[in-house]
């Protein structure tokens, strides 16, 4: 069954291996079909890959090997809430160490340019303490760091 909507990334001839990349390191991740050109085209030839359907938490997708033409950024990302410091890491080193490299705030971008916000959710519910002192010290922590670390947000949200 095809999904009534759908995310959309642009990869340049890529989009396969990203997507087998995503199943293997998300659950509730796959890859579904994978549409080949029937015959040659202006930029590709027969059998080269289109499209490929893929799954990243549940979510669907479809990855279009459209070229160079177009760039990822981080106006779109996938954010991940982790359940604690180990998932956080795995996350976060799947990423960054096949290829991505790190950002800010808990942010990293994949070897294909996608986005992602490795976010535990020990920070979510920090930066909404309902002490305000406690929600600025924990949100002050984050600003300092790439990968986000557990038990430092935690420590600043007590003060």
């Amino acid at each position: 069954m095809i999904p009534k909507n759908t995310i959309c990334l642009w990869y340049d001839e890529a989009a396969l291996e990203a997507a087998t990349f995503y199943a293997a390191t998300f659950p509730d991740s796959s890859v579904g079909r994978v549409m080949r050109a029937p015959g040659d085209f202006p930029s590709g030839r027969h059998g080269d890959v289109l499209t490929v359907e893929f799954t990243v938490l549940g979510i669907p997708c479809v990855g279009l090997n459209g070229g160079p033409a177009f760039r990822h950024s981080e106006a779109f990302s996938f954010q991940v809430a982790t359940d604690d410091q180990a998932e956080t890491d795995r996350y976060w080193d799947a990423i960054v160490g096949n290829g991505g490299e790190e950002s800010d705030c808990g942010w990293c971008r994949d070897r294909w340019g996608v986005s992602w916000q490795i976010t535990p959710r020990a920070l979510l519910e920090a930066i909404i303490d309902p002490d305000p002192a406690a929600a600025r010290r924990a949100f002050d922590a984050m600003m300092t760091m790439r990968r986000i670390d557990i038990a430092a947000i935690e420590a600043a949200r007590r003060g």
